[in-house]
């Protein structure tokens, strides 16, 4: 066996005051990058005389500030679902909400209501009924997709079929078309 060349050197042995140094020494980066610090980041860039600005980003409806055309007695309508999207293609958003009177007991019908932005009010417009709460419906889903509102509906057959249990379910799509919205039923729709 050969020896080596090298005597063995003292410092390749840790000592507490090497564990000192060496904490000192990374207290002390911490330290100097938490004072030397880059500039925050934003997302805008300086204006400059070719700079376009974009329009603020606008928020939908809040059917919370609508009055919706429900007799409910002596209990309030409460919102149940809603979605939002630009349904009439004028880059606004619109808001579709699915309301009920907030009944202690049984399954109240909803009725699907559109809203939108009105231009001189905090308070949005009604502009659209969709499913009226005559019609005994129940919404079980309710989405935007594509510009047009597509809603899972579930109702009764006939009028001995006991409220809570309804037995038929049924798909709906509504789509803004020459001024209104139209009903059609997509693919897949079914009847229980």
């Amino acid at each position: 066996m050969q020896q080596s060349a090298v005597p063995e050197l003292a410092h390749t042995h840790t000592r507490p005051i090497h564990w000192l140094a060496t904490a000192t020494a990374v207290a002390g980066v911490v330290a100097l990058s938490s004072v030397l610090q880059p500039h925050a980041a934003t997302a805008a860039q300086a204006a400059g005389p070719e700079t376009k600005h974009a329009p603020a980003a606008l928020t939908p409806p809040d059917p919370a500030r609508v009055d919706f055309p429900l007799q409910c007695g002596p209990v309030k309508a409460i919102v149940v679902k809603k979605a939002s999207g630009d349904l009439d293609g004028d880059g606004s958003p619109e808001t579709v909400a699915v309301v009920h009177c907030d009944s202690p007991m049984g399954t109240p019908p909803d009725g699907v209501y559109v809203l939108t932005p009105a231009k001189d009010t905090a308070t949005p417009r009604l502009v659209a009924t969709l499913v009226d709460p005559k019609d005994s419906i129940t919404v079980s889903d309710l989405a935007i997709r594509d510009g047009a509102v597509n809603a899972d509906l579930l109702g009764y057959s006939s009028d001995d079929v006991p409220r809570c249990c309804p037995d038929v379910k049924d798909s709906a799509k509504w789509q803004w078309k020459n001024g209104s919205f139209v009903r059609s039923t997509p693919a897949g729709a079914h009847s229980v």
